[in-house]
């Protein structure tokens, strides 16, 4: 935890007592003391510091003062099939550490039913997700999360409208690297749709299951504009591909906009 998050309605006068796992970190980690300064953030607001007022064994006073802009979100949002509730918990994190700002998690073939059912999509869990990858890359901004349970509806009536914004989308998937591999150089001489004056600078990538995307699947999201996208041949976890492939789309996206 490299940032206190606050919620906006805990703050009252510049002022905030904290109860939970929040107030133990300040007492056993941070071992923090009587006029010591932590960095602090409003959850989706300013960052800045807070005074410790006084520490007790069941709660932390803390006087805040946010002034500074949260760091500015990386130029790619992702879509991604649901994956196992307990791997899920892990991806919105480093999504969320990653500065991505949307996230959509969809259905696919390859995605089990009873993931949709899993009590981590309450959006209390999500947002306790998305909290502790903040907390690591010192933010504020949760991503906005939605949640697409079925497959077709999304990618051919809702993706369009969203796709609109977006002149570069990316597909991964691992058969890609058999043909149509594509690394972090070959980004940057993709072909954009005539549309993309319109958000010059954003990307959507779309990471499939584990096993990869069926043909169905590929097909459409291609006819929505999506090139295939794969860092090799191996088919690594949705934790580590969603990092790897962010993280090359993003030297990518960069390469392209110094270039």
């Amino acid at each position: 935890m490299n940032i206190i998050l606050l919620h906006p309605d805990e703050v009252r006068s510049s002022s905030v007592i904290l109860h939970d796992r929040r107030a133990e970190h300040i007492r056993k980690i941070l071992g923090a003391k009587e006029g010591d300064r932590l960095r602090v953030g409003i959850i989706d607001g300013p960052m800045g510091s807070a005074l410790v007022l006084g520490l007790s064994r069941h709660e932390v006073r803390l006087r805040v003062n946010c002034q500074d802009a949260p760091p500015v979100k990386i130029g790619t949002d992702l879509i991604l099939a649901l994956p196992r509730p307990i791997m899920l918990k892990r991806v919105l994190a480093q999504a969320a550490a990653m500065g991505v700002g949307r996230i959509m998690l969809i259905n696919a073939r390859r995605v089990e039913k009873s993931f949709f059912q899993a009590s981590l999509l309450q959006p209390d869990r999500i947002q306790t997700a998305l909290l502790q990858g903040l907390e690591q890359a010192m933010d504020t901004r949760l991503p906005v999360v939605s949640i697409h349970p079925r497959f077709r509806p999304f990618v051919e009536d809702q993706l369009p409208a969203i796709a609109v914004a977006y002149p570069l989308r990316l597909l991964g998937h691992p058969p890609a690297a058999a043909g149509s591999k594509l690394t972090s150089q070959a980004i940057t001489g993709l072909h954009a749709p005539a549309h993309a004056h319109v958000t010059a600078k954003r990307q959507l990538l779309a990471v499939g299951p584990e096993g990869g995307w069926v043909d169905f699947e590929v097909e459409r999201f291609r006819q929505q504009g999506f090139n295939l996208f794969s860092p090799g041949p191996r088919i690594l976890r949705v934790d580590t591909a969603v990092a790897v492939l962010l993280a090359l789309a993003e030297a990518g996206h960069h390469q392209g906009h110094q270039g």
